[in-house]
């Protein structure tokens, strides 16, 4: 996929996104699947202290696979 096309993906969300937005730009999973997706490191995640960050970039390569 064309650099260009990944930078659109998902422009109205920030770089850094928090579970409910990965949710949300994942077709609205639940909170259940997205935590599995995170801890079976299908998906990789900052924890600081109990927030999980997802970098934007992450959600994009799980979905381009």
């Amino acid at each position: 996929m064309k650099s260009q096309t990944k930078e659109r993906m998902f422009s109205e969300y920030p770089d850094v996104v928090n579970v409910k937005q990965m949710c949300e730009m994942l077709g609205g999973i639940g909170m259940k699947t997205a935590y599995g997706l995170l801890q079976s490191g299908e998906i990789r995640y900052i924890k600081i202290g109990k927030s999980f960050k997802i970098p934007k970039v992450s959600i994009v390569e799980y979905l381009l696979g």
